[in-house]
């Protein structure tokens, strides 16, 4: 199969694949020890680094991954990582991208897992978050206000985007909300010229398959595994649509874990870096130990490097189509529209207090008037984190 790469027109010269392969290697390790926030976040980060200051893509592309991911299952930052990984440097770019994002957060939850069983509980390190948080929504809040320029492309885009994040307070399902802001974009762009749509390569998974019950079935790993795979296969949404998903398998029809280690592991996925989906690590490695933490890992995970590599052809094909890009227009501004309200919702729980609220701000103001790497500002929230403790 061959998948579509469009370098940035600003990039005067390719370097060589080696020293690209380099490149992604050391980007995506970074960034998964360093992405925490979850994964408005990550994309706020993943925006940062190689649209604005490695120019691996333009606004527009970057926007049509997102949109392009929305569209399918699974965690979608790890999908942006995968895409961007094979934009930069082809087949073992896409295997790099994925992968050295994944890792780091399998490793660091692998440890705290460990740590986990043999003390029963993790250590405590709100008063890491404490720093880090503020610094993210700042981050985030720089994000929207560039891709934004590029989402909201006339009045009823904005329409849309503005109408989305109404609609996901009164609690309206993510999913639902994007494909609405989709069709309504498409179909009013095009009324007047009516055909039938050109999107007949749109890869939309169905989202209600599931695996036969398996009631009363002592542990494995191959059932973990196959647990663990379906989930990756289907799931859209948030992570708390993750923690539905995980109870009704591991604690209602399986029976293999309570109700208190599926929140540890929740918990766990959500104040380390990188994806929440490596609350599977956790949950592996309580059942089967180092060699069930990675069947989980690989089964969650695995789906995303499928569904990428079936959409990523697609892409441009949607743009080019009438129907199809004015489709994924209201997708982009319907995805700029959730991030929005999930900023919100974070911000009312980083900005607890003036020094949090003096973070954010000093953070926002370095990234507009100094261009300063996040990575920069996100160890400094670390360090005034720890300050503070010592302090109190």
């Amino acid at each position: 199969m061959k998948m579509s790469r469009i370098p940035s027109s600003s990039e005067p010269e390719m370097p060589s694949l080696a020293r690209r392969l380099v490149e992604v290697t050391l980007l995506f390790l970074k960034l998964g020890f360093t992405a925490f926030g979850g994964p408005a976040a990550h994309l706020a980060l993943f925006h940062d680094e190689a649209v604005k200051r490695r120019k691996w893509l333009d606004e527009q592309h970057f926007l049509d991954l997102i949109g392009a991911t929305n569209l399918i299952p699974g965690p979608n930052s790890t999908e942006i990582a995968i895409h961007l990984g094979f934009l930069r440097a082809g087949w073992l770019g896409f295997a790099l991208g994925g992968l050295c994002f994944v890792l780091p957060a399998t490793l660091i939850v692998l440890a705290l897992a460990e740590i986990y069983v043999r003390f029963g509980s993790t250590p405590q390190i709100g008063w890491l978050l404490y720093g880090i948080k503020p610094v993210i929504i700042a981050i985030i809040v720089n994000a929207l206000l560039n891709l934004g320029k590029k989402a909201l492309k006339d009045f009823l885009t904005g329409v849309a985007g503005l109408l989305v994040i109404a609609a996901y307070f009164w609690g309206i399902n993510e999913i639902a909300l994007l494909f609405a802001a989709g069709l309504l974009v498409m179909f009013i762009k095009n009324l007047q010229k009516y055909r039938r749509p050109g999107v007949n390569g749109l890869f939309l998974p169905f989202a209600g398959i599931s695996l036969p019950a398996l009631a009363a079935i002592p542990f494995s790993l191959p059932i973990l595994f196959l647990t663990f795979l379906k989930i990756g296969s289907v799931l859209y949404g948030s992570g708390y649509v993750l923690l539905a998903f995980l109870r009704a398998d591991f604690v209602t029809r399986l029976g293999w874990i309570s109700d208190q280690q599926l929140i540890d592991a929740i918990a766990i996925g959500q104040v380390t870096p990188g994806p929440l989906f490596t609350a599977a690590t956790f949950i592996g490695f309580l059942l089967g130990g180092t060699p069930g933490a990675l069947l989980a890992t690989a089964g969650i995970f695995l789906p995303s490097f499928v569904f990428v590599a079936i959409s990523n052809p697609l892409i441009p094909r949607l743009r080019n189509s009438p129907w199809a890009s004015s489709l994924l227009d209201g997708i982009n501004a319907a995805s700029l529209g959730l991030m929005a309200a999930v900023t919100w919702q974070l911000g009312r729980a980083s900005l607890v207090d003036p020094l949090t609220i003096v973070m954010s701000l000093a953070a926002f103001g370095l990234l507009v008037r100094y261009q300063v790497n996040s990575t920069w500002l996100i160890a400094g929230g670390a360090a005034i984190g720890i300050l503070r403790m010592l302090l109190l």
